[in-house]
């Protein structure tokens, strides 16, 4: 499920295009998230920090942050990892949750370089959550990228990041995990080896399609040829609608697209299900410390009914400040769960 793909050098820019591919709508919105904000860990609040930089992000259900772009041009991309594993939640580790996880990074940092140092310093433990929708918890991996063409990719599974930091690692999908992408993918032709590029929606398939075609494009001679030409690679590698495979009653399509040019930082997000391609440049957002978080609208009956359209900087709406999804919530919705078939029982 999803697919990342970085151009580092789009004749001068950086482009990375992604695919949101899950099996039941997220009910994606894009916000605005400007300097100065407070937030914390998400889960016993022991981190705690204030936003150094604005971004621009979408969500899932409005409580995670799952891909986006900061006013430095630090971009993150949430992926899911079947093979994750977090570890038990230690203490006296610096935690963060799988909601703030890379929201973290947006709001603090620059560059892949200083992100990746800071994970390795601090050991950090990502800190795995319910699924909002009664579904598995999610297990998920992270690739960050910059406009100096750098990128990285973080996995756990074993409870300790396991960190790939490299110019040259353009390509995430999922399973397995990446250091075993990295062996298959030069078993195919045109990549390393004799196997004809493979056509099928599995993961692997996808990261040697993405790796095979996103090295033969040509240079763009404006930032509209780039950025079409990243998505022609992202729509190659994406998952069409169609009933569950057999036995994978979960069989995911892909919901929503964005291209992310990180030079010139401009956000391009397409929805499957909707007609238009909407895009925000950063430069027309205030970021100010103390300005107001803002919401875009993506499942509102004007965006579905094709209303929205082009640049859609100047759309976004001062809203309530987003809740990220934490530990201390889950619990007191559990509490609160439990106590409701307490009085129910009792009555």
């Amino acid at each position: 499920m999803c697919t990342r793909v970085m151009w580092p050098n789009a004749n001068g820019s950086v482009i990375v295009g992604r695919n949101m591919d899950f099996h039941k709508d997220l009910m994606t919105n894009m916000w605005k998230q400007p300097r100065g904000v407070s937030r914390d860990d998400g889960v016993e609040g022991t981190l705690t920090w204030t936003a150094k930089y604005g971004s621009v992000v979408a969500t899932a259900f409005d409580i995670i942050s799952v891909d986006g772009i900061n006013e430095a041009g630090l971009a993150g991309h949430v992926l899911w990892l079947a093979e994750s594993d977090y570890g038990t939640l230690d203490p006296e580790r610096t935690s963060l949750s799988q909601a703030v996880w890379m929201q973290y990074f947006l709001d603090n940092f620059a560059t892949v370089a200083e992100a990746v140092a800071w994970v390795e310093e601090n050991d950090l433990q990502v800190v795995q959550l319910a699924d909002p929708t009664g579904g598995n918890p999610p297990a998920i991996h992270l690739a960050l990228d910059d406009a100096t063409g750098d990128s990285a990719i973080i996995e756990y599974t074993d409870g300790h990041p396991k960190v790939y930091h490299d110019r040259a690692f353009t390509v995430m999908t999922n399973s397995p995990t990446y250091d075993q992408q990295l062996e298959l993918v030069r078993t195919v032709a045109g990549l390393g080896g004799e196997t004809p590029l493979p056509g099928s929606t599995l993961a692997t398939d996808r990261f040697a399609r993405a790796s095979y075609y996103v090295n033969r494009l040509e240079q763009p001679d404006t930032q509209l040829q780039a950025i079409a030409a990243m998505f022609s690679v992202i729509r190659n590698a994406a998952q069409p609608f169609r009933e569950p495979d057999p036995g994978k009653p979960d069989a995911s399509q892909t919901l929503w697209q964005t291209v992310t040019d990180l030079t010139n930082k401009r956000y391009v997000f397409g929805s499957t299900t909707e007609p238009n391609i909407v895009w925000v440049d950063l430069a027309e957002l205030d970021f100010s410390e103390g300005a107001p978080q803002e919401k875009l609208d993506l499942v509102s009956e004007l965006a579905l009914e094709g209303g929205l359209a082009g640049n859609v900087s100047k759309d976004f709406v001062a809203s309530e400040p987003m809740t990220f999804i934490s530990l201390k919530l889950e619990r007191e919705m559990a509490q609160a769960a439990a106590q409701a078939r307490a009085t129910g029982a009792h009555a």
